[in-house]
């Protein structure tokens, strides 16, 4: 029989909304690396530790967030996430040294962890039929990636003429605005009598014993390795690689007149060509192994990482990988939750994928401290680009062992 359940439900939607501030704000963050690092008269690595740190807070934060979830509630564990969120800005809008920056960073990790993915696909998941569900977290997904469209843009406009101390302000403001939406977000609990009685405990230690899920965690490594660096560093990079090219030209006569701007509409590009690879993702996700689909977005990366670093930087090869990268971007994202989904079951779905998300965030703080601090001591980033080659290979190959199928004993939806 046709499942006739609406794909567009008011959950999806909600989470949608969600994602797409928490990730907006997130997102524009390496726009401010050189402003405060001007303004203090700071070394590239001090500013990158907070933003290293913030990540690494976030994978924390992701399994916490998950378990909170499931035990108080979806949108209680959202509201404390971004009352957290916006604490943390609010106090890093009033820091001026990098240990003050550094300790607020934690906060606003933890914030990103109570508004993101990790909460949200599972209440996205458990609200989905299983017929839309591959879909549901692909659109979720790419409601970040959308947030990351005019994310760095809209914090490179205020910052033109505001400070960036009250456009963090602003943004305080905004994630707060967020909590409007959750009345409309009541998610079914969607798990069968079976998987209610079994226990965290119990999912987990079935988990961890099986190498499946242990070959997952180390997956996603390289995603966040990968995406953390360019968010945090290619803003810097583009400034810095694209100022004697960019006067006159092709990007010049379309509003493309400075560095700056260019490394904003670079992560802007990112987003906008993610949401496409996303939704693809998605569809594919349904009809195809999630297995040698994930392999074959870390190769593609891989190679595209790869052809970036060996060629000429000039604003069209920015702007080509922008949309090259971009298309495979979050598009690990769905998969990935369906996998974990997929094989261990609905219940405590937010804790497992927040578990793997932690290693994804372990890389999201090695790429951007590994940036700062190799752009310190040799005063570029081609050493730093060149593990994320590696380490996104090393993915590609890790994923094809994995046995995708539903672990034995464990009832799933």
């Amino acid at each position: 029989m046709t499942d006739r359940t609406p794909l567009f439900t008011p959950v999806l939607i909600v989470g949608c909304v969600i994602i797409m501030v928490s990730f907006a704000v997130r997102a524009s963050f390496g726009v401010f690396q050189i402003p405060i690092a001007e303004e203090f008269g700071w070394l590239r690595s001090e500013f990158s530790l907070a933003i290293a740190l913030q990540n690494l807070a976030w994978g924390i934060g992701q399994p916490i967030f998950g378990a909170i979830a499931e035990k108080i509630g979806d949108r209680k564990a959202i509201i404390i996430g971004a009352v957290v969120y916006a604490l943390g800005l609010m106090l890093s809008a009033n820091s001026s040294t990098p240990i003050e920056h550094q300790t607020y960073a934690w906060l606003v990790g933890f914030g990103i962890a109570g508004t993101g993915f990790g909460v949200i696909l599972a209440v996205v998941g458990r609200a989905s039929s299983s017929e839309n569900r591959s879909m549901s977290l692909a659109i979720a997904t790419a409601a970040g990636s959308a947030g990351q469209v005019f994310g760095a843009p809209a914090a490179e406009w205020m910052l033109s003429f505001l400070s960036w101390q009250t456009t963090f302000m602003v943004f305080a403001g905004v994630i707060l605005s967020m909590i409007l939406t959750l009345p409309l977000m009541r998610a079914p609990a969607m798990a069968s009598k079976a998987e209610l009685e079994e226990t965290l405990g119990q999912i987990l230690v079935k988990a961890f014993r099986d190498p499946s899920y242990t070959l997952i965690f180390l997956g996603f490594f390289s995603c966040g390795y990968q995406l953390a660096f360019i968010t945090a560093h290619f803003p810097a990079f583009v400034t810095e690689m694209c100022g004697p090219i960019l006067a006159g030209g092709v990007l010049h006569n379309i509003g493309i007149t400075t560095t700056s701007a260019l490394g904003a509409v670079a992560i802007s590009l990112i987003g906008l060509a993610n949401i496409a690879g996303t939704l693809a993702a998605g569809w594919a996700g349904k009809r195809f192994s999630k297995k040698y689909l994930l392999a074959g977005i870390y190769t593609g990366r891989t190679v595209i990482a790869a052809l970036f670093i060996m060629f000429p930087i000039t604003p069209v090869t920015v702007i080509l990988f922008s949309v090259a990268m971009g298309s495979l971007w979050l598009a690990t994202v769905p998969l990935t939750s369906g996998l974990v989904a997929h094989i261990y079951g609905l219940r405590y779905m937010g804790t497992l994928y927040g578990i793997v998300f932690f290693s994804h965030q372990l890389g999201s703080f090695l790429g951007v401290w590994l940036g700062g601090r190799m752009y310190d001591a040799y005063g570029n980033y081609t050493a730093v680009r060149w593990i994320g080659v590696a380490v996104g290979a090393f993915s590609a190959i890790v994923h094809l062992p994995i046995r995708e199928r539903r672990l034995e004993g464990l009832v799933t939806a």
